[in-house]
């Protein structure tokens, strides 16, 4: 076993276990940071590995925009920051199910390959790399972008709590048509008029 081979499975065990906790924690934003750990971690596979261009896809397209895009949802969506106890729920379903379609999946694969040695292609380039992108997977590279554009529509609709309600539910909700938030101009007066 080389050097390579210790940090690959390093790598791989960071993260496994920070993939782990993005789902085993109860708080959401630092279910982001540890899904930033992981694909860290799997950028460091890549790295190993000498695919370097992926691994700075990786970087600047996972870790760089896909993460800032949760924890910006989780900021518009005003959802709690500290512990929550909706996701504080039995996960012996979710273990069952992972557990089971990891030995399904490694059974596949010792089946597949039965331990045989395989000889890796010559090393891509970039060129070769961003012909197979946008050329072969070039619909799965726009519904990508789809559904992140989705995702982010979705945030800003959820957290406008105004949007789709009748106009007279919002009118009287909020007669003035000022801020939810903001205090009446009679207690701003007394809180002023106290401090004085």
């Amino acid at each position: 076993m080389t050097g390579a081979d210790v940090l690959l499975l390093a790598l791989g065990a960071v993260a496994v276990g920070s993939g782990a906790l993005v789902v085993a924690t109860r708080h959401l934003v630092r279910a982001g940071l540890w899904l930033v750990v992981c694909l860290g971690a799997l950028a460091g596979d890549y790295l190993v590995l000498t695919a370097e261009l992926v691994a700075w896809v990786q970087v600047l397209i996972y870790v760089g925009a896909v993460v800032v895009l949760l924890l910006f949802a989780v900021m518009l969506t005003r959802a709690p920051i500290g512990p929550s106890d909706d996701l504080d729920r039995p996960g012996w379903a979710a273990a069952l199910v992972g557990a089971g379609s990891g030995l399904g999946l490694a059974a596949l694969l010792v089946d597949a390959f039965r331990w045989s040695r395989v000889d890796l292609p010559a090393a891509g380039t970039a060129e070769r790399l961003g012909e197979q992108v946008f050329r072969s997977w070039v619909l799965p590279f726009e519904v990508l972008s789809v559904l992140l554009l989705a995702a982010l529509v979705g945030a800003i609709v959820l957290s406008r709590p105004d949007i789709g309600r009748p106009a007279e539910t919002a009118a009287d909700e909020n007669p003035a048509g000022d801020g939810p938030d903001r205090p009446e101009p009679a207690a701003v007066a007394a809180d002023e008029g106290g401090r004085r």
